[in-house]
Protein backbone atom coordinates (compact mmCIF):
# COMPACT_ATOMS: atom_id res chain seq x y z
CA UNK A 1 0.00 0.00 0.00
CA UNK A 2 1.24 3.49 -0.87
CA UNK A 3 0.01 6.45 1.17
CA UNK A 4 0.84 10.10 0.52
CA UNK A 5 0.02 12.67 3.16
CA UNK A 6 0.47 16.27 4.20
CA UNK A 7 0.52 17.37 7.82
CA UNK A 8 2.08 14.14 9.03
CA UNK A 9 4.83 15.54 11.25
CA UNK A 10 2.75 16.87 14.14
CA UNK A 11 -0.68 16.87 15.76
CA UNK A 12 -3.44 14.71 14.28
CA UNK A 13 -1.35 13.74 11.26
CA UNK A 14 1.55 12.45 13.35
CA UNK A 15 -0.84 10.37 15.44
CA UNK A 16 -2.44 9.00 12.27
CA UNK A 17 1.01 8.08 10.99
CA UNK A 18 1.73 6.16 14.22
CA UNK A 19 -1.34 4.01 13.50
CA UNK A 20 -0.72 3.65 9.77
CA UNK A 21 2.86 2.48 10.28
CA UNK A 22 1.55 -0.61 12.09
CA UNK A 23 0.17 -1.92 8.80
CA UNK A 24 2.66 -4.16 7.03
CA UNK A 25 3.77 -3.62 3.44
CA UNK A 26 2.87 0.07 3.57
CA UNK A 27 5.02 2.91 2.27
CA UNK A 28 4.14 6.41 3.43
CA UNK A 29 5.42 9.58 1.75
CA UNK A 30 5.00 12.65 3.94
CA UNK A 31 5.37 16.19 2.64
CA UNK A 32 7.41 18.33 5.05
CA UNK A 33 9.09 21.72 4.92
CA UNK A 34 12.25 19.96 6.06
CA UNK A 35 12.63 17.12 3.59
CA UNK A 36 15.05 15.37 5.95
CA UNK A 37 12.61 15.09 8.86
CA UNK A 38 13.00 11.71 10.57
CA UNK A 39 9.69 9.87 10.81
CA UNK A 40 8.81 6.53 12.43
CA UNK A 41 9.09 3.12 10.86
CA UNK A 42 10.65 4.13 7.57
CA UNK A 43 8.10 6.70 6.46
CA UNK A 44 9.75 8.86 3.83
CA UNK A 45 9.71 12.64 3.77
CA UNK A 46 9.78 14.73 0.65
CA UNK A 47 10.22 18.49 0.57
CA UNK A 48 6.89 20.32 0.56
CA UNK A 49 6.17 23.92 1.46
CA UNK A 50 2.43 24.44 1.18
CA UNK A 51 2.93 28.21 1.12
CA UNK A 52 4.49 27.83 -2.34
CA UNK A 53 2.62 26.52 -5.39
CA UNK A 54 5.95 25.76 -7.09
CA UNK A 55 6.86 23.56 -4.12
CA UNK A 56 3.52 21.75 -4.43
CA UNK A 57 4.21 21.06 -8.11
CA UNK A 58 7.70 19.78 -7.31
CA UNK A 59 6.34 17.54 -4.56
CA UNK A 60 3.75 16.06 -6.94
CA UNK A 61 6.47 15.31 -9.50
CA UNK A 62 8.64 13.68 -6.82
CA UNK A 63 5.72 11.51 -5.75
CA UNK A 64 5.13 10.35 -9.32
CA UNK A 65 8.80 9.45 -9.73
CA UNK A 66 8.97 7.64 -6.38
CA UNK A 67 5.88 5.48 -6.89
CA UNK A 68 6.26 4.64 -10.60
CA UNK A 69 4.94 2.29 -11.91
CA UNK A 70 2.60 1.88 -8.93
CA UNK A 71 -0.30 4.11 -7.89
CA UNK A 72 -1.33 5.93 -4.71
CA UNK A 73 -3.71 3.92 -2.54
CA UNK A 74 -4.55 6.81 -0.19
CA UNK A 75 -3.91 10.53 -0.59
CA UNK A 76 -4.38 12.29 2.77
CA UNK A 77 -4.57 16.10 2.64
CA UNK A 78 -4.42 16.94 6.31
CA UNK A 79 -2.13 19.95 6.90
CA UNK A 80 -3.61 23.19 8.15
CA UNK A 81 -2.60 26.53 9.61
CA UNK A 82 -4.20 29.58 11.09
CA UNK A 83 -2.11 32.66 10.33
CA UNK A 84 -2.04 35.26 13.07
CA UNK A 85 -2.96 38.12 10.74
CA UNK A 86 -4.80 38.39 7.43
CA UNK A 87 -1.83 40.35 6.13
CA UNK A 88 0.39 37.25 6.12
CA UNK A 89 0.82 36.02 2.54
CA UNK A 90 2.18 33.01 0.69
CA UNK A 91 5.12 33.20 -1.70
CA UNK A 92 2.55 33.56 -4.50
CA UNK A 93 0.88 36.56 -2.86
CA UNK A 94 -2.27 34.84 -1.58
CA UNK A 95 -3.43 34.96 2.02
CA UNK A 96 -1.33 32.41 3.89
CA UNK A 97 -4.19 30.52 5.59
CA UNK A 98 -6.15 30.31 2.32
CA UNK A 99 -3.06 29.24 0.38
CA UNK A 100 -1.99 26.48 2.78
CA UNK A 101 -5.39 25.14 3.84
CA UNK A 102 -7.16 25.28 0.49
CA UNK A 103 -5.26 26.37 -2.59
CA UNK A 104 -2.20 24.14 -2.28
CA UNK A 105 -4.33 21.13 -1.37
CA UNK A 106 -6.66 21.86 -4.29
CA UNK A 107 -3.62 21.89 -6.59
CA UNK A 108 -2.20 18.72 -5.04
CA UNK A 109 -5.52 16.89 -5.42
CA UNK A 110 -5.76 17.84 -9.08
CA UNK A 111 -2.15 16.90 -9.84
CA UNK A 112 -2.30 13.52 -8.09
CA UNK A 113 -5.89 12.37 -8.74
CA UNK A 114 -4.84 10.66 -12.01
CA UNK A 115 -2.28 8.65 -10.01
CA UNK A 116 -4.69 7.31 -7.39
CA UNK A 117 -5.38 3.58 -7.66
CA UNK A 118 -8.71 2.46 -9.15
CA UNK A 119 -9.97 1.53 -5.67
CA UNK A 120 -8.00 4.23 -3.83
CA UNK A 121 -9.01 7.10 -1.57
CA UNK A 122 -8.70 10.87 -1.40
CA UNK A 123 -9.15 12.04 2.20
CA UNK A 124 -9.31 15.74 3.05
CA UNK A 125 -9.35 17.00 6.65
CA UNK A 126 -11.97 19.70 7.05
CA UNK A 127 -13.73 21.04 10.17
CA UNK A 128 -17.24 21.29 11.55
CA UNK A 129 -16.52 25.03 11.70
CA UNK A 130 -17.49 25.06 7.99
CA UNK A 131 -21.10 24.89 9.18
CA UNK A 132 -22.58 28.05 10.72
CA UNK A 133 -25.44 25.99 12.15
CA UNK A 134 -22.92 24.04 14.23
CA UNK A 135 -20.25 26.65 15.01
CA UNK A 136 -21.35 30.27 15.60
CA UNK A 137 -18.35 31.76 13.78
CA UNK A 138 -18.79 29.43 10.79
CA UNK A 139 -19.28 31.13 7.41
CA UNK A 140 -22.80 32.04 6.34
CA UNK A 141 -21.40 32.85 2.90
CA UNK A 142 -17.94 33.33 1.43
CA UNK A 143 -16.35 35.74 -1.00
CA UNK A 144 -13.47 33.74 -2.48
CA UNK A 145 -11.60 36.77 -3.75
CA UNK A 146 -11.65 38.23 -0.21
CA UNK A 147 -10.14 35.02 1.15
CA UNK A 148 -7.34 35.06 -1.40
CA UNK A 149 -6.79 38.81 -1.00
CA UNK A 150 -8.35 39.93 2.30
CA UNK A 151 -9.56 43.44 2.98
CA UNK A 152 -11.22 45.05 5.99
CA UNK A 153 -14.49 43.23 5.28
CA UNK A 154 -12.89 39.76 5.20
CA UNK A 155 -13.42 37.38 8.14
CA UNK A 156 -10.69 37.30 10.77
CA UNK A 157 -9.11 34.78 13.11
CA UNK A 158 -11.04 31.56 13.55
CA UNK A 159 -13.79 32.81 11.24
CA UNK A 160 -11.23 33.08 8.44
CA UNK A 161 -9.90 29.60 9.25
CA UNK A 162 -13.48 28.25 9.16
CA UNK A 163 -14.00 29.73 5.70
CA UNK A 164 -10.92 27.91 4.39
CA UNK A 165 -12.18 24.64 5.87
CA UNK A 166 -15.44 25.23 4.01
CA UNK A 167 -13.29 25.44 0.88
CA UNK A 168 -11.85 22.02 1.76
CA UNK A 169 -15.21 20.32 1.99
CA UNK A 170 -16.53 22.14 -1.09
CA UNK A 171 -13.55 20.80 -3.03
CA UNK A 172 -14.06 17.26 -1.71
CA UNK A 173 -17.74 17.38 -2.61
CA UNK A 174 -17.07 18.72 -6.11
CA UNK A 175 -14.65 15.88 -6.81
CA UNK A 176 -17.03 13.33 -5.27
CA UNK A 177 -19.94 14.49 -7.44
CA UNK A 178 -17.91 14.57 -10.66
CA UNK A 179 -16.18 11.19 -10.55
CA UNK A 180 -16.98 8.95 -13.53
CA UNK A 181 -19.87 6.58 -12.74
CA UNK A 182 -17.57 3.58 -13.04
CA UNK A 183 -15.00 5.02 -10.61
CA UNK A 184 -14.40 3.17 -7.35
CA UNK A 185 -12.24 5.93 -5.86
CA UNK A 186 -13.55 7.06 -2.47
CA UNK A 187 -13.64 10.73 -1.56
CA UNK A 188 -13.83 11.47 2.17
CA UNK A 189 -14.04 14.79 4.00
CA UNK A 190 -13.14 14.29 7.66
CA UNK A 191 -13.95 16.54 10.63
CA UNK A 192 -11.79 15.68 13.67
CA UNK A 193 -13.74 18.06 15.89
CA UNK A 194 -12.23 20.32 18.52
CA UNK A 195 -8.80 18.89 19.28
CA UNK A 196 -6.85 20.53 22.07
CA UNK A 197 -3.29 19.33 21.64
CA UNK A 198 -2.50 20.62 18.14
CA UNK A 199 -0.75 23.68 16.78
CA UNK A 200 -4.11 25.28 15.95
CA UNK A 201 -4.65 25.76 19.68
CA UNK A 202 -1.36 27.64 19.92
CA UNK A 203 2.25 26.61 20.26
CA UNK A 204 2.38 23.42 22.31
CA UNK A 205 4.60 24.69 25.10
CA UNK A 206 4.64 22.93 28.48
CA UNK A 207 2.32 25.63 29.79
CA UNK A 208 -0.11 25.14 26.89
CA UNK A 209 -0.13 21.36 27.38
CA UNK A 210 -0.95 21.79 31.06
CA UNK A 211 -3.69 24.32 30.23
CA UNK A 212 -5.28 21.99 27.66
CA UNK A 213 -5.20 19.14 30.17
CA UNK A 214 -6.96 21.31 32.74
CA UNK A 215 -9.54 22.61 30.27
CA UNK A 216 -10.46 19.26 28.71
CA UNK A 217 -12.83 18.12 31.55
CA UNK A 218 -14.54 21.52 31.49
CA UNK A 219 -15.08 21.36 27.73
CA UNK A 220 -16.33 17.79 27.94
CA UNK A 221 -18.87 18.77 30.61
CA UNK A 222 -20.01 21.66 28.39
CA UNK A 223 -20.41 19.20 25.49
CA UNK A 224 -23.38 17.67 27.32
CA UNK A 225 -25.28 20.80 26.35
CA UNK A 226 -23.55 21.41 22.98
CA UNK A 227 -21.53 18.56 21.39
CA UNK A 228 -19.22 21.02 19.63
CA UNK A 229 -17.44 21.71 22.94
CA UNK A 230 -16.21 18.13 23.30
CA UNK A 231 -12.40 18.30 23.17
CA UNK A 232 -10.79 15.32 21.47
CA UNK A 233 -7.15 14.35 21.82
CA UNK A 234 -4.81 14.40 18.83
CA UNK A 235 -4.21 10.70 19.44
CA UNK A 236 -7.89 9.79 19.13
CA UNK A 237 -8.59 12.12 16.20
CA UNK A 238 -5.46 10.82 14.46
CA UNK A 239 -6.41 7.18 14.99
CA UNK A 240 -9.80 7.84 13.40
CA UNK A 241 -8.11 9.55 10.45
CA UNK A 242 -5.85 6.52 10.02
CA UNK A 243 -8.76 4.08 10.28
CA UNK A 244 -10.66 5.99 7.61
CA UNK A 245 -7.57 5.87 5.39
CA UNK A 246 -7.02 2.16 5.96
CA UNK A 247 -10.66 1.26 5.46
CA UNK A 248 -11.22 0.10 9.05
CA UNK A 249 -13.99 2.69 9.23
CA UNK A 250 -16.31 2.53 6.24
CA UNK A 251 -18.71 5.26 5.19
CA UNK A 252 -22.35 4.38 4.45
CA UNK A 253 -23.31 4.31 0.78
CA UNK A 254 -23.85 7.78 -0.62
CA UNK A 255 -21.93 9.50 2.18
CA UNK A 256 -18.62 11.36 1.88
CA UNK A 257 -18.50 13.31 5.14
CA UNK A 258 -17.25 11.72 8.37
CA UNK A 259 -17.45 13.76 11.56
CA UNK A 260 -16.28 13.12 15.13
CA UNK A 261 -19.06 14.15 17.51
CA UNK A 262 -18.30 13.78 21.22
CA UNK A 263 -15.51 11.39 20.27
CA UNK A 264 -17.66 9.07 18.13
CA UNK A 265 -17.64 8.87 14.34
CA UNK A 266 -20.85 10.00 12.63
CA UNK A 267 -21.88 10.58 9.03
CA UNK A 268 -24.11 13.67 9.04
CA UNK A 269 -25.09 15.94 6.21
CA UNK A 270 -22.52 18.74 5.85
CA UNK A 271 -23.45 22.39 6.20
CA UNK A 272 -25.95 24.13 3.91
CA UNK A 273 -23.28 25.93 1.87
CA UNK A 274 -21.83 22.59 0.78
CA UNK A 275 -25.03 22.05 -1.20
CA UNK A 276 -24.64 25.38 -3.05
CA UNK A 277 -23.72 24.26 -6.57
CA UNK A 278 -23.01 27.80 -7.73
CA UNK A 279 -20.56 28.34 -4.87
CA UNK A 280 -18.81 25.03 -5.56
CA UNK A 281 -18.49 25.87 -9.25
CA UNK A 282 -17.18 29.36 -8.48
CA UNK A 283 -14.59 28.02 -6.04
CA UNK A 284 -13.38 25.40 -8.53
CA UNK A 285 -13.19 27.95 -11.35
CA UNK A 286 -11.36 30.62 -9.35
CA UNK A 287 -9.00 28.11 -7.72
CA UNK A 288 -8.11 26.64 -11.12
CA UNK A 289 -7.23 30.10 -12.42
CA UNK A 290 -5.12 30.86 -9.32
CA UNK A 291 -3.04 27.70 -9.79
CA UNK A 292 -2.98 27.99 -13.59
CA UNK A 293 -4.87 24.78 -14.39
CA UNK A 294 -7.76 24.16 -16.81
CA UNK A 295 -11.10 25.10 -15.31
CA UNK A 296 -12.95 22.00 -16.57
CA UNK A 297 -13.77 19.41 -13.94
CA UNK A 298 -12.06 16.40 -15.53
CA UNK A 299 -11.08 13.65 -13.09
Amino acid sequence: MIIVMTGGTSGIGAEALNTIREKKDTTVFVGARNGNTVLPNGAKTLMLDLSSLDSVRSFAENIKQNIHPQKIDVLILNAGVQAGKNSEVSSDGYNLTFAVNHLSHYLLARLLMPYIADDGKLLITTSDSHDAQVIPFGPKTIDISKLAFPDDSSPKGMAFYAATKLCNILTADTIYNNLPKESKVQIIAYNPGLTGDTGLMGKQTKMMKVLVKLLRPIFRFASRFNPVFYMNTAKHSGEVLANLALGKIKLPAGKNYASLVRGSITFPKPGLLVHDENLKHELWLMSAKMVNLPTEIIL
